[in-house]
């Protein structure tokens, strides 16, 4: 079964896949820790047959991904594959992203085609913050440039993360990798590359905002935040300028979606503004249609 667009209600771009379900975790024991206590939650994360039930329950589509840091972080990432095959097995409701550390070169190049063309990847995470580089690197460039001539979009995180929060040093992740005006320059270089820059990007919200208004390929997605505290820019821009280049998120299993969308429907958004960035935009932005 596929992807049935039309009974489809809404489509989250922003989900984590945290587990494998047999023990091994996306992220070591003190960030998985620390991160519930930012945001609240409880009890252990969904393997991915419970993320699809979650989603399929709702009429809901999932973009799912794994972050893969295992230079910075020395932990053993979850693998592409398995987030592939478990999409596949759910592919009514789930679209499998990959995640790649760009400090593997070469080598990353290498996955990132054979996912695509061998595995159904639809597109890449990458959160500069933990992984621990500059977007806008050289080294990380053979990476997007793979990813751009395959057709698929890269997704970054953006601004404050729960990773880390908390713990002594902030577990030694470093917010300055996450500004996402580091993103201009990807997204000058690489104009035919979708770019989505995840979450309200605190404290660097007018730069998320400036970058997608001015670089035709660059979207914006709400993952991580209620809607009720988002920035009122970035709800005046959602509304107006941007109103084709949002997109739902909800960083689901850390926000959930129902909470999301109950904070949104409360939300100052048009009418008419509100299917577009619920369903019809992500559908332009993931290249579903086609």
């Amino acid at each position: 079964m596929s992807l049935d667009l039309d009974t489809i209600v809404a489509i989250d771009v922003h989900t984590h896949a945290e587990t494998d379900g047999c023990g091994h975790y996306a992220l070591p024991d003190e960030f998985r820790a620390g991160a519930g206590a930012y945001f609240g939650t409880r009890g252990g994360p969904p393997d991915l047959h419970q993320l699809a039930g979650h989603y399929r329950q709702r009429r809901m589509a999932a973009v799912v991904f794994t972050v893969d840091a295992e230079a910075a972080l020395g932990h053993p990432r979850l693998r592409n594959e398995d987030v592939a095959a478990a999409a596949a097995e759910h592919s009514d409701v789930l679209i499998p992203f990959g995640s790649i550390d760009p400090a593997k070169g070469r080598a990353g190049v290498a996955e990132a085609r054979r996912l695509v063309t061998g595995h159904g990847v639809r597109g890449f995470k990458f959160h500069p913050s933990i992984q621990a580089f500059f977007p806008d690197d050289r080294a990380a460039y053979p990476l997007y440039e793979a990813i751009s001539e395959l057709g698929v979009p890269a997704l970054f995180h953006s601004g404050q993360t729960g990773i880390g929060a908390g713990l002594p040093g902030g577990g030694g992740i470093r917010l300055k990798y996450s500004n996402p005006m580091h993103l201009d320059d990807v997204a000058a270089d690489f104009p035919d590359l979708t770019i989505i820059i995840a979450h309200p990007s605190f404290p660097w919200q007018d730069e998320a905002l400036a970058i997608a208004t001015h670089k035709p390929n660059v979207y914006i997605d709400l993952s991580g935040w209620s809607p009720k505290y988002f920035p009122p820019q970035l709800v005046r821009y959602a509304n107006t300028l941007l109103k084709h280049k949002v997109l739902f998120g909800s960083d689901f299993p850390l926000i959930t979606p129902d909470r999301w969308l109950e904070d949104f429907a409360g939300l100052g958004i048009k009418d008419e503004v509100r299917p577009l960035i619920l369903r019809e935009n992500a559908i332009r932005a993931l290249g579903l249609a086609g």
